[in-house]
């Protein structure tokens, strides 16, 4: 039998049975098990089956990476060229963009990669279409455009959605609260700091014995779903920011464009036209949340025209300056910082000092 059968077999029997209290145990062991074969059709077992495709493999540049998802023929590519000015192929046939495309845009002080990924569809996660390979590129991403058609968004997004969440990728959510450690002797034990509506003790040793682990700590600090301690323990999930791009807007009317705008992470564009990127480069500023460091020399004004990028949230004194040479913190003394995160202007602040968005630092170093 075939992992995919396997799968196929286990969400059958999840869907038969009933949710209830005493069914909670079983299908958490099916979740883990699930989840197990998952990994499996990810990462097949003896480590063939070649390489990542050429065209695929993408070196990371700028500061932030955004991916490119949707369906052939939805304007991806248009996108791509309309805004980073990077010649993708376009046509009226689907499945023009064969290999992933680069390109780069400057906003804000900050290089950001846009990645026209090929285009999906239904089966991706279990290699249809060099579905993995797209998949694969998606989870290196900091943040993805699903570009959906305008008319038929709402089938095509749950599609796509379905088939990230099997490849790992969980869109717009945070990593779940839960502490959780292995341990050599002493059993499974299990601590909710707050009521939970779905796990118990009984549960949460079903799961862990599934992954035949019965030694842990397992400490539940928010109401957690069955899923999400499994993703705990797989480890191998990525937590991305997404925006939901409507394309296409010029077809539809202006109370459907209303409606679309009141969708949570949905923004609505027409490729083609040019419609609305002053919208969409603002709002993917908001999800990549990166902080703009500004450098001043001693004696000299602040360099406004080409900050110091830092993708990390709540960043350091420190993290500023190994992005700027790991040798730095070596001759370190403190920094003087102008800006929001300080009480007054300026001040003597360490290496464990939290900056804010467009600061201006200047390091002082011994001598």
């Amino acid at each position: 039998m075939t992992t995919i059968q396997r799968i196929e077999d286990i969400e059958a029997e999840m869907a038969r049975t009933q949710k209830n209290k005493a069914t909670a145990g079983h299908l958490g062991m099916l979740k883990a098990r699930l989840a197990k074969l998952k990994r499996e059709l990810i990462t097949p077992k003896g480590g063939g089956g070649g390489g990542t495709g050429e065209g695929f493999d993408v070196a990371k540049t700028g500061d932030a990476r955004v991916g490119f998802v949707g369906f052939p023929s939805v304007g991806k590519s248009t996108l791509l060229s309309n805004l980073a000015g990077v010649y993708s192929e376009v046509a009226s046939y689907e499945f023009t963009t064969l290999t992933t495309v680069p390109g780069v845009i400057k906003y804000k002080g900050a290089k950001i990669q846009l990645l026209d990924l090929p285009g999906i569809i239904e089966g991706a996660k279990d290699g249809k279409g060099r579905g993995k390979q797209v998949i694969a590129v998606a989870r290196t991403c900091s943040c993805i455009f699903i570009v959906l058609d305008v008319l038929k968004p709402l089938g095509d997004k749950k599609i796509i959605e379905r088939e990230l969440e099997g490849f790992g990728i969980r869109l717009n959510k945070k990593p779940p609260n839960i502490h959780y450690r292995m341990k050599d002797k002493g059993g499974v034990n299990f601590q909710a700091m707050v009521p939970q509506s779905e796990l118990d003790g009984e549960t949460v040793k079903k799961i862990l014995s599934e992954y035949r682990i019965h030694n842990a700590d397992v400490i539940l600090k928010e109401d957690c779903s069955t899923d999400e301690l499994i993703d705990m323990v797989e480890g191998n999930r990525v937590y991305v920011p997404c925006i939901y791009l409507l394309n296409k807007i010029d077809q539809i009317s202006i109370e459907e464009l209303d409606i679309i705008y009141k969708v949570p992470h949905c923004l609505p564009i027409s490729a083609h036209h040019q419609w609305n990127f002053d919208d969409l480069l603002e709002k993917l500023w908001e999800y990549l949340k990166l902080v703009r460091i500004y450098t001043k020399p001693k004696g000299q004004l602040p360099d406004y025209e080409s900050p110091v990028v830092l993708c990390k949230a709540n960043p350091s004194v420190e993290d500023f300056c190994n992005k700027i040479h790991r040798t730095l913190m070596q001759n370190f003394k403190h920094a003087l910082v102008w800006g929001s995160s300080v009480k007054y202007n300026p001040q003597s602040v360490g290496k464990d000092h939290i900056l804010n968005d467009e600061d201006v630092v200047q390091v002082i170093r011994k001598v």
